[in-house]
């Protein structure tokens, strides 16, 4: 069993997460500023489906990519020097969520629901929360958005419309993060997908620990703005 959260009460301990489902820590409260930036703090995570409480999550292992280990393939890298696309940071926040929440071939419903649109809007507004966009012929063809706090960037969600446009988003985050020094990026569950550019699994006491170090550092605030210059 795990616990049923009020709004003012503290989130358990992470050793108690169940091992299956791997992770599920504590259900109920909301997604309030406070609860959101407290949970992520201490590597929490909430991800449910429209129709079921707002569940916490604290898996073990955790995925997560530190920047120096990015891996670029030959046919991204090739991608990359094109050139024909346009990076931009915050400028498409609202869409990019919208984006990462339209239905998937592999998926019959979405957990991005418009509550978790509207709380992490808010986290946008307030400099906590972030989208790395690739713009191709003035439209919007892919990215990701997530969470940061001090020096660790919390990966939620990424969508293509156009093939490669999320990687194409991924790496030039992962080289501007390496830029300003962040220590990781949490990738929460293992995904071939992010395995393929560097990702990998650390057990949650590794994560906890790096965290508790990484969140304390001053943070990049307001809304990003990238160096263009980091593909070569």
């Amino acid at each position: 069993m795990i616990p049923w959260l009020d709004p003012t009460a503290p989130f358990p301990p992470l050793d108690c997460a169940l091992l299956d489902p791997n992770g599920l820590l504590a259900a109920g409260a909301d997604l309030s500023t406070e609860r959101l930036l407290g949970a992520y703090s201490r590597g929490i995570f909430p991800w449910f489906n429209q129709d079921e409480p707002v569940l916490w999550w604290s898996p073990d292992p955790r995925m997560v990519l530190f920047p120096a280990e990015l891996k670029v393939s030959r046919s991204l890298r090739k991608r990359l020097r094109r050139r024909d696309y346009e990076i931009r940071a915050d400028t498409a926040f609202h869409q990019v969520m919208i984006g990462c929440a339209a239905p998937r071939r592999d998926q019959e419903s979405t957990w991005i629901s418009p509550m978790m649109i509207k709380a992490y809007t808010q986290l946008h507004r307030l400099g906590a929360a972030h989208s790395v966009e690739t713009w191709i012929d003035g439209e919007l063809a892919g990215g990701l958005y997530g969470v940061s706090l001090g020096r660790v960037f919390y990966g939620e969600s990424m969508f293509s419309r156009v093939s490669d446009a999320s990687k194409i988003a991924f790496v030039h985050l992962a080289r501007q993060l390496a830029r300003w020094e962040f220590g990781l990026i949490d990738c929460q569950m293992k995904t071939a997908h992010l395995a393929s550019l560097g990702a990998r699994d650390i057990s949650r006491q590794e994560f906890s620990r790096r965290l508790a170090v990484l969140v304390n550092y001053p943070g990049i605030t307001g809304h990003w703005q990238f160096d263009h210059d980091l593909i070569a």
